[in-house]
């Protein structure tokens, strides 16, 4: 039988949509390809799915009744990997089949148990390692680059954590952000260029950073320097955000 392809416009609330199609036109071996990764198959059959929120809240209720699940399905889509939407149907499938949505045995649920597993140490680690710099409007910002997805794991963390102060994330990999206007939280769509954002910045902000690292030289102990631990605890990668370690 014929393959067929059902593409959507890479969002959560589509590819959910895609699923219901999958369900509703009881399609035996569905495909669900993001728009983007999309590639001309001459033996497959092309179908372009148009997200219905009110499609994509049916199985979203569904999924709710494993909550547990539920959040690895939501939080396996945010790791962006090409193959998570055929991870995902067969792990759906699966647990709404057999109500079992722990059976690890079943190599869909294990993957995005593991997925979910390393994009939780992902958000931790943005929300250990994300610094703030204060810019001459008194908004503070701060620049990340995350492997994955995860600016809308954190943004409840950070909401809590600095409700007195105005600021923004800004994911300049994927050119959007987290805006906190004192009231609520906002997606908001930016074309950021980083080499700009010294020159925004509060005079204050150079000062900071020197205190930090003069700070961290004095209080460190060369005889107790260990490299390798201080990388496995700080990975090198997000050194970047650190105002000790790289700072504007």
């Amino acid at each position: 039988m014929q393959a067929q392809k059902l593409i959507y416009d890479g969002s959560f609330e589509g590819l959910l949509t895609a699923i219901f199609v999958v369900y509703e036109e009881r399609i035996p071996n569905a495909e669900i390809v993001e728009e983007r990764f999309y590639e001309p198959d001459f033996f497959a059959e092309k179908n372009h799915i148009y997200t219905d929120e009110t499609k994509a809240a049916r199985v979203w209720d569904k999924l709710k009744q494993f909550p547990q699940f539920s959040a690895t399905v939501y939080r396996s889509f945010l790791t962006e990997l090409r193959e998570k939407e055929s991870y995902i149907l067969k792990a759906i499938q699966y647990v709404l089949k057999t109500k079992n949505a722990k059976d690890y045995g079943e190599p869909a649920v294990l993957k995005l148990a593991q997925w979910t597993k390393q994009i939780g140490r992902e958000k931790h680690r943005m929300e250990a390692f994300v610094r703030f710099k204060r810019t001459k409007d008194d908004l503070y910002i701060a620049l990340v680059a995350p492997d994955f997805n995860v600016l809308p794991l954190i943004a409840k963390h950070f909401k809590n954590r600095y409700a007195d102060q105005q600021f923004v994330i800004v994911d300049h990999k994927r050119n959007y952000g987290i805006y906190y206007d004192l009231k609520s939280i906002s997606f908001v769509t930016l074309d950021f260029d980083a080499n700009n954002l010294k020159d925004g910045l509060h005079e204050e902000e150079q000062y900071y950073d020197e205190m930090w690292q003069d700070y961290f030289i004095s209080t460190g102990i060369k005889s107790r320097i260990n490299k390798k631990l201080h990388q496995q605890h700080v990975p090198k990668r997000y050194w970047k955000y650190l105002n000790e370690k790289n700072p504007l």
